[in-house]
């Protein structure tokens, strides 16, 4: 049986719904998902289940049964791979843009662990369950770049444990709005569902911390959008995450007022011709061979479509880590 998961308020939660908390604490829990978990009995507060309405004191410690995960059966599907690395622990693939990372409700096959479990013939590790075998961490649909996945459950608990220690860094090429005073920082704040759009994630006061530290590699005067090149200006960013929240790096810069070019969910208005969703890749990977213990270093090229929006820019640089 699994252990519960155990949820400590905050003063700052002091006042909100029961169902409206445990949605913004659990990563991909609706608040009708957490309604249900409370009805159910699955919470308590004490020994004693939490009604869904009931409002916080911000000192209460709570006890979650999260109920197991819908089987949704992975098949194999010979879908094509960009294999940047393999060997007989992990796989590392640059995922297209467009591209699910795992079977969910609404796209049951054509996804990253299908073509995984047809090239790997079923050998990934079991540790994410059925609807995520060997998923270490993921990316957006409309975000492109490397992931790493575990073909057994040793080399997926080392990589999730360096996930947990940021050992395991990820760093990502951007172009994102407006203009940038200072030439790196770092965005901490808290992250958790949207409260009024369940569909979108936010900065909360009793979200789950999150770190994404960014540097401007490039500085443009115009910037590319719906009629051509605009009067507003841009940069190109390297982004480096010390946490993995859900939407992370497109929550924290719109969040400092600098949307991701072509994120429309987060702050960009229109979509931009050439362009898929928003402007994000995922370039760099760094972690620890499981079985080995040598330090891994991959990247991979910036894809067409973010290229060419840097030459629209009359980019002066190239690379995917150029200062």
């Amino acid at each position: 049986m699994t252990e519960p998961l155990i949820l400590q308020a905050a003063e700052a939660d002091a006042g909100m719904r029961a169902d409206a908390w445990l949605a913004a604490r659990i990563e991909d829990l609706t608040r009708s998902a957490a309604a249900r978990l409370l009805e159910e009995g699955r919470v308590l507060c004490r020994g004693r289940p939490l009604a869904k309405n009931a409002r916080l004191t911000g000192r209460e410690t709570v006890a979650v049964s999260l109920r197991p995960p819908e089987p949704i059966e992975a098949l194999p599907q010979n879908i094509p791979l960009d294999i940047v690395y393999e060997d007989g622990d992990v796989i590392v693939v640059n995922k297209p843009k467009g591209l699910v990372v795992h079977p969910a409700p609404g796209h049951p096959d054509g996804t990253l662990v299908n073509a995984l479990l047809y090239h790997c013939g079923g050998t990934l590790s079991g540790v994410g369950g059925a609807l995520r075998p060997g998923i270490v961490h993921r990316i957006d649909r409309d975000t492109s770049g490397l992931i790493i996945a575990a073909k057994n459950d040793f080399a997926h608990q080392a990589l999730s444990a360096q996930l947990q220690d940021h050992s395991l860094a990820r760093t990502y090429a951007c172009i994102a709005l407006g203009r940038f005073r200072e030439d790196a920082g770092t965005v901490d704040a808290p992250i958790g569902r949207h409260p009024a759009d369940r569909k979108k994630m936010a900065v909360v006061p009793n979200g789950r911390p999150a770190v994404t530290h960014w540097e401007v590699l490039e500085r443009f005067s115009a910037c590319p959008g719906p009629g051509g090149i605009q009067n507003r200006t841009c940069a190109r960013l390297r982004c480096r995450l010390e946490t993995g929240r859900t939407h992370q790096i497109r929550v924290h810069l719109s969040y400092i007022g600098h949307p991701i070019l072509g994120d429309t969910v987060y702050g960009a208005k229109k979509p931009v011709p050439g362009l898929t969703g928003q402007c994000l890749h995922a370039a760099g990977l760094r972690f620890v061979h499981p079985r080995t213990g040598e330090a891994m270093e991959l990247d991979c090229p910036l894809p067409e479509e973010f290229r060419a929006q840097l030459r629209r820019l009359g980019s002066m640089r190239g690379g995917i880590y150029d200062d």
